[in-house]
């Protein structure tokens, strides 16, 4: 089991940058396919990005591309997701998950991972 606790949230104006990251603890991190989702009021949890285990292998959703960057520190235990350039409806809250099993990948579907951490609020005004 892994637990999983995001931090780097916040209110940013338009144009502006965070830096997401999600600590692990528990089983090894680098056992687990890693991903970024998001979620407004109302609206269903959508895939924003996800890293393989060693981190070689990576995907950002289109609507970030090229402003978002996953990356992930074995060694410590933790991924980042560099937001730049961020427009307001980058406002969301912003979840980590983790997915373990045999297969290392990039993974896109909420169903496929197993553990969440509890999220942390990205606010971008105009």
């Amino acid at each position: 089991q892994v637990q999983l606790v995001e931090s780097g949230g916040g209110l940013v104006q338009a144009g502006g940058s965070l830096r997401l990251s999600c600590a692990a603890s528990g089983r090894t991190f680098s056992s687990y396919s890693m991903g970024w989702f998001r979620q407004t009021p109302g609206k269903e949890r959508e895939f924003v990005a996800a890293i393989s285990r060693r981190g070689g292998s990576t995907y950002v959703v289109d609507s970030v591309k090229g402003r978002f960057t996953i990356s992930r520190d074995n060694a410590k235990n933790t991924m980042s997701l560099q937001m730049n350039v961020l427009k307001p409806e980058d406002t969301a809250v912003y979840y980590c998950a983790a997915k373990g099993g045999p297969y290392s990948g990039t993974y896109f579907r909420e169903y496929e991972y197993d553990y969440w951490g509890q999220g942390t609020q990205v606010t971008v005004s105009s």
